[in-house]
């Protein structure tokens, strides 16, 4: 197949250097710099401001906390029953379904194994063989603050290198494997109903990956794991896990015969925080 213009630029520009000056440029405080570029994607995106806690472009130190602005608690109620999985963003469904032993389905033509998205490790990947996953992707313009889809405890994370491409409908159905080869954070929760883990995939001018637990020092250029065994943290379902700054895409992982996605739900299918994703099997 061949490749559109876009997705060859990508491949040949320098991803990480772009992803910085973008970083650089979103924490900048100027209040003219940071005025100028919240209004401008406001403008460009239709973001309506009365749905954030903060309405004013002025009480934004800058572009970053703009982007990351927490909406009214009260648009965003989260499902109550136990056995009720919430959605974990705001977005757009990508993919979901089940996993075939240990391939991922991107898009037509295009597969992905649970192994490489975790890193590497087989053994960390059998828990979710013939399990069901959903891919959620976070547009510009939504919400970039990501909840726990179920209550769990965190054990682990893991921190994987890779490449920056945009996350979108062009570059899945055109790039290979992109979200086993793009920059991502793994975070293993036992629940239960068994494994879970939540993969936050960076993407082309990402300016980072934030958590709300403390996160090591990262090198961005191998592997790094984080063991939280010995002082466990607990998450009720709902409770913030995270945030992008600039980015991207969710991936949710449950065991075999664990969960079953909400019918009505399918690839483009648009989504909300807080609303019913799918159900538990117990």
């Amino acid at each position: 197949m061949k490749k559109p213009f876009g997705i060859l630029v990508q491949y040949l520009c320098p991803q990480h250097a772009l992803s910085r000056f973008a970083g650089w440029m979103a924490n900048n405080r100027w209040p003219w710099l940071k005025n100028y570029l919240i209004r401008d994607f406001i403008k460009r995106y239709s973001v309506d401001l009365r749905l954030a806690t903060r309405e004013s472009v002025e009480d934004y130190i800058n572009f970053n906390d703009f982007f990351t602005r927490h909406l009214k608690p009260e648009l965003r109620p989260f499902v109550q029953e136990k056995n009720e999985l919430g959605c974990p963003v705001d977005g757009r469904v990508s993919q979901l379904g089940k996993i075939d032993r240990e391939r991922l389905f991107q898009a037509k033509g295009f597969q992905y194994d649970l192994t490489s998205l975790l890193g590497g490790d087989k053994e960390q990947a059998l828990p979710y063989h013939d399990g069901s996953f959903a891919t959620l992707y976070l547009a510009p313009q939504d919400y970039h603050r990501v909840h726990m889809p179920f209550a769990g405890t965190l054990k682990e994370t893991i921190y994987i290198p890779g490449d920056l491409f945009s996350v979108n409908n062009q570059t899945t159905h055109h790039v290979p494997r992109l979200f086993s080869r793009n920059e991502r954070l793994v975070c293993f929760f036992d629940t239960e109903i068994g494994p879970m883990a939540v993969i936050l995939v960076g993407a082309m001018i990402v300016g980072s990956i934030n958590t709300v637990w403390p996160q090591h020092p990262i090198n961005r250029k191998k592997i790094s794991k984080q063991s939280f065994t010995d002082n466990p943290i607990y998450l009720e379902r709902g409770q913030e896990l995270g945030h992008f700054k600039l980015g991207s895409t969710v991936i949710i992982l449950f065991g075999q015969d664990k969960v079953e996605w909400t019918p009505l739900l399918k690839a483009d299918t648009d989504v909300k925080f807080g609303q019913l994703l799918g159900l538990t099997k117990r």
